[in-house]
């Protein structure tokens, strides 16, 4: 591992950082990225924000407001202390987007000082951090009483008026909106595109406490602010440090997608916890086959139907099966509980047949028996039964609430050995799997099967260039069952969509630690091109890198699997459309490339089941023209060839 650390008291790092009568500058290790620190604007502290030279963020304000009338910090305050960090060194996640990820930031650590003391905080430590993607900054009280923030006082005043597209819950996403038209507050996620090749993504990164972020801003102009809970934003005291505020830079949507800001900027695992155990994969789920039938055989969430589900998972090197809801009774019912109720001897039948298949269990937890049951004991049981993973439901309580009790689960599962999926509006993801591998996913978006009234081919190359770029999220992608009509589900018979080549194109698109697929093993076996495709997506990635995308278009995935096959993901919005693409990101030497794309007369609407079938001798210097049907998609498997 390289490693380079500097940290300089009062001295100054030429091409780092530079000081004036006006203020201080600190640069990105590439000096594409600038963040300005003054107090001189009518006293107030702020920062500005410059990417090549050109404004972006102006003069923009920090830290808090209290309710006594005083800001931390305000204009008589001053910099006693201040130390410079630059860190050049390589992260190597348990798993992830890839397998070696590069840490490369300059650091300012600013200690500000009131002169008047006439607060019981008089100190602030701001720091500022800028990689070459992107800029975060959060605040630290470094001793004194305790105060209460009316708000936090940060501001992002955009130069220009960008385009904004928003995590919006489980709906479609917010946008294509100008900023200056959001008139209301937002939860974040936000992605801007401020020009043709400029895109940016405002989030935050390593929440330990406090309300998740949410932004809020005025119509008519070009700004955000930080939203507070019922007019306060909380208690400020010693020891208290808030989460990273990040702006997230790219010069394509793209880049955003495969960005490892947020995770960076979360500590690393505690050294004497080992997270070996953790394997990501794919997923059988039983929710979605309920109901469905197959020459007699009627599935439901049961026993015989489990067997069948983890026999297939085997067949196919899957890893997991995830047992949804209802498994210990009525899931909303305070008298079913998650250890004894209902199913339980059958699941620990089932735990037993897995692992002589090599299939791991998941289980669904909903909140009320994770609060009216110990959870302590439920997950402890959970791991001693041989459980690999937990599904959480429908958490209840406040953001705030929901985030430590997030926080909490997640502990006891990485105590317990086991992996977590948050379900049901749960807390945005903020980089936690970087000090938590075992937080594998959530359900950060509209997952596809929950209710099509929104899913439709626009919001999925919306949402992954929006939710995704916070984070693992689970979807729900890869349904093959895409009859005209009603099918024979119980909870959602509504056709889907989408075509076949584009479920299973989405499959790959989507980052996630369990790639969970909802539908019965024959109609996966009725397509043995497309399940081949399912299969090779062998975790933890080599490498994944956003080819191609244009946010509510089109996106084109390459992700390069644990034993080296290059897995090509496409898929479009309502319009069809030709894709070249350049295969520059193959090595050297001659490849076999199996590409599978929609019918010639494929429709998302009217002929989802129709597919052609190419292969074809492939080079690094060879353009691959990829042919995508309205709302369809394409999948590409790309192999060395061995031959001599």
């Amino acid at each position: 591992m390289n490693v380079k650390f500097l940290v300089l008291g009062f001295f100054l790092f030429v091409g780092l950082v530079s000081c004036s009568e006006t203020g201080i500058t600190l640069l990105s290790p590439n000096g594409k990225l600038v963040v300005e620190i003054d107090h001189k604007i009518n006293g107030n502290w702020i920062y500005r924000f410059l990417i090549d030279g050109e404004v972006v963020i102006d003069s923009s304000r920090i830290g808090y407001q209290l309710n006594n009338g005083k800001c931390l910090p305000e204009k008589d305050w001053s910099v006693s202390n201040k130390k410079i960090l630059s860190a050049n060194n390589e992260w190597h996640p348990v798993w992830g987007k890839r397998s070696i990820v590069p840490n490369r930031y300059n650091q300012l650590t600013m200690v500000l000082e009131s002169q008047r003391k006439n607060s019981s905080i008089n100190r602030l430590i701001v720091e500022f951090r800028l990689y070459d993607d992107g800029l975060a900054f959060r605040y630290r009280i470094p001793e004194g009483g305790t105060e209460t923030a009316i708000c936090e006082l940060t501001q992002f005043n955009y130069v220009s008026d960008p385009i904004a597209w928003f995590y919006n819950g489980e709906n479609a996403n917010y946008g294509p909106v100008k900023l200056s038209k959001v008139d209301t507050e937002r939860p974040s996620n936000v992605t801007l595109q401020v020009t043709d090749d400029l895109f940016l993504n405002m989030h935050e990164a390593c929440l330990s406490e406090g309300d998740p972020l949410r932004l809020v801003s005025c119509e008519g102009e070009h700004s955000f602010g930080v939203a507070s809970s019922a007019g306060v934003f909380g208690e400020l005291k010693q020891g208290y440090t808030s989460a990273w505020r990040v702006v997230m830079v790219g010069k394509t949507p793209g880049a955003l997608v495969d960005s490892h800001l947020l995770e960076l900027l979360n500590p690393e695992p505690d050294p004497k916890m080992d997270f070996s155990w953790v394997k990501p994969g794919m997923a059988v789920w039983d929710w979605r086959i309920d109901g469905a039938e197959w020459e007699g055989f009627n599935y439901t969430m049961s026993y015989d139907s489990w067997i069948r589900m983890v026999d297939f998972a085997a067949e196919q090197g899957f890893k997991y099966l995830v047992l949804d809801a209802n498994w210990y009774g009525p899931e909303f019912e305070l008298e079913s509980d998650p250890i004894k109720g209902d199913k339980a001897k059958d699941v620990q039948r089932l735990l037993a047949y897995g692992k002589e298949k090599g299939i791991g269990i998941w289980l669904y937890l909903n909140d009320v028996g994770g609060r009216q049951f110990p959870i302590e004991e439920t997950l402890k049981q959970y791991g001693e039964w041989g459980v690999v993973g937990v599904k959480y439901g429908f958490m209840k309580g406040s953001p705030e609430e929901k985030n430590l009790w997030t926080q909490k689960i997640t502990k006891l599962c990485a105590e317990n050995h086991l992996l977590v999926d948050f379900h049901d509006n749960p807390v945005h993801p903020y980089g936690q799997m970087r000090t938590w591998p075992n937080a594998v996913t959530r359900e950060f978006c509209h997952a596809q099967l929950d209710a099509h009234r929104v899913f439709t081919p626009r919001t999925f190359c919306t949402a992954v260039f929006v939710n995704m770029v916070a984070g693992p999220i689970d979807m729900n992608n890869g349904m093959f069952d895409l009859r005209q009509g009603n099918t024979t589900r119980v909870d959602e018979k509504q056709p889907v969509p989408s075509t076949l080549v584009s479920e299973a194109a989405r499959t790959l698109i989507v980052f996630s630690g369990v790639t969970i697929l909802p539908d019965i093993p024959e109609y996966y076996k009725k397509y043995p091109e497309l399940l081949d495709f399912l299969s090779a997506q062998k975790m933890p990635w080599k490498e994944s890198r956003t080819l191609a995308g244009k946010i509510g278009e089109y996106i084109v995935m390459m992700r390069q699997s644990a034993d080296n096959v290059y897995l090509i993901g496409a898929a479009t919005n309502e319009n069809g459309r030709t894709i070249d693409l350049p295969l520059n990101f193959l090595d050297e030497g001659i490849f076999e490339a199996d590409v599978v794309e929609d019918g010639d007369d494929a429709h998302y609407l009217t002929n989802r089941e129709t597919l052609k079938i190419m292969k074809k001798q492939v080079m690094n210097t060879d353009t691959l023209k990829l042919t995508l049907a309205p709302g369809g998609g394409a999948c590409v498997k790309i192999v060395k060839n061995r031959t001599k």
